[in-house]
């Protein structure tokens, strides 16, 4: 196998895709690229927290009507604006493909809601800045995000009346999953993180110590005068823990069928190296098991992966905030937004009859050759008819004509560099859509929108 096509999986799986002007990068060599990924995600650049005039909930209860609607408004507005920054970031070719990659990862993970933007933004740099640090780190960042802490109500974790909802979802979907835990061990757990809280106005952590049970706590066969982050590290301290996290970056980066051997073989080293993330992706993209055909072109892109990938290969341009959002609620993944803790399911679930049509038609639409009515799921009909109806974006080719040719144009070449399968192009529809186009731009044209239609082109 090439190495270039080993490179363009790696970058799919390490990021969003190969941008077309690295194609005709010299070093080819996975080992060195992967050192490279790894190095430049070391420069973690924080998204910039959204400001506002924050107003107490004393404050809140005595605006008008009308006061309380502009104030809604403008915390909505600032929203879309924070999703649409992040999207941007994430394809801009100065940022780290892998650092991106991982903080989506870890943001469907930790799945969380915030009604405040600036406590979305903030916990969403928490996770930037461990994204491929240490995952207790990572674990008790989170664990003391005020985003989280209001998610899953352990606001309302006090010694009299123990909240177990975040001790439940820490065991169950972050850290060592079902099964290897016992319902006291979750009791003791919301005992251990009571007087866990933050600061509502700033976002801030806070421990109140008033609130917290002192009392010994047994969890997991131990005995002791347990807080949050003794619990965090006797669940850290099971290997069924590396297991779980191990399997679940496997789905996301190797292949949704899981080789329980490699597995294996991956948590021990995850589980010695004391929860080691960018040794473990390392690992990972420098084995050459990675780079296997049975684990090529076998993932559906998620709605994030495809938007932000279709954006670096066309040089899309956002006109609004808006037109960023509504992309993503017509594919059906929003930022910030997940559908419940347990965050987006994935694999077969990002495709249904309305999504598979509006990411066939996507490139069309950003070269403005197709509008569509798109229906937005799961949502009223109230809302649909509030969604734009036609994409405000506009997109290049002017990229990939320099690369692939404009009178001769190498069709092949265009279908290698964007498919992750190899395809002839030949007598093909492709070729049949764009013979009777009149001047060699549409022609150009026509051939990608047509290898953009294909299903090869929803995986990755």
């Amino acid at each position: 196998m090439k190495n270039q096509k080993k490179i363009q999986h790696l970058y799919w799986r390490a990021g969003f895709g190969l941008p077309p002007q690295a194609i005709h990068q010299k070093d080819w060599a996975p080992e060195k690229v992967v050192k490279k990924m790894m190095q430049e995600a070391k420069k973690v650049i924080a998204i910039p927290v959204p400001t506002y005039k924050i107003v107490t909930e004393q404050t809140f209860k005595k605006m008008t009507p009308k006061q309380k609607k502009e104030q809604n408004k403008e915390l909505r507005e600032l929203t879309k604006t924070f999703n649409a920054n992040w999207v941007k970031h994430m394809v801009q070719v100065n940022s780290s493909p892998l650092l991106e990659k991982m903080s989506l990862f870890w943001h469907g993970h930790f799945a969380c809601e915030s009604k405040r933007v600036d406590f979305a933004a903030k916990q969403l740099n928490t996770i930037r800045t461990n994204a491929l640090g240490n995952f207790r780190d990572l674990v008790v960042g989170v664990s003391k995000d005020a985003a989280m802490i209001m998610y899953l109500n352990n606001q309302q974790n006090k010694k009299k009346s123990p909240n177990e909802n975040y001790a439940r979802e820490l065991m169950e979907l972050f850290t060592i999953g079902r099964g290897n835990y016992t319902e006291k061990d979750i009791k003791e757990a919301a005992r251990a993180f009571t007087g866990w809280s933050a600061n509502r106005q700033t976002g801030d952590f806070e421990f109140r110590k008033r609130q917290h049970d002192e009392g010994e706590k047994t969890f997991m066969g131990q005995t002791g005068v347990f807080d949050g982050e003794d619990i965090i590290d006797i669940i850290l301290d099971q290997k069924e823990t590396a297991v779980f996290i191990v399997t679940k970056i496997y789905r996301y980066f190797v292949n949704e069928v899981v080789d329980e051997k490699r597995v294996a073989e991956l948590a021990n080293t995850f589980f010695s190296s004391n929860y080691d993330i960018g040794g473990l992706m390392q690992k990972i993209f420098t084995s050459s098991w990675f780079y296997a055909e049975k684990n090529m072109g076998t993932k559906i892109k998620s709605p994030i992966e495809f938007l932000v990938g279709l954006a670096k290969v066309l040089d899309i341009k956002f006109k609004a905030p808006e037109s960023v959002v509504s992309t993503q609620y017509a594919l059906g993944q929003v930022l910030f937004r997940p559908p419940n803790v347990a965050g987006w399911p994935g694999g077969k679930a990002w495709i249904d009859n309305a999504t598979l049509m509006l990411r066939m038609n996507m490139a069309a639409i950003a070269f403005d050759r197709a509008e569509m009515n798109i229906r937005f799921k799961d949502e009223s009909e109230q809302k649909k008819k509030k969604r734009m109806n036609k994409l405000k974006i506009e997109a290049s080719i002017k990229g990939l004509q320099k690369l692939f040719g404009s009178k001769e144009i190498d069709v092949q070449g265009l279908a290698d560099y964007l498919l992750p399968s190899p395809i002839l192009t030949k007598n093909t529809f492709v070729e049949e859509l764009a013979q009777y186009t009149a001047s060699d731009q549409d022609r150009f044209k026509f051939n990608l929108l047509g290898i953009m239609s294909l299903p090869e082109y929803q995986m990755c």
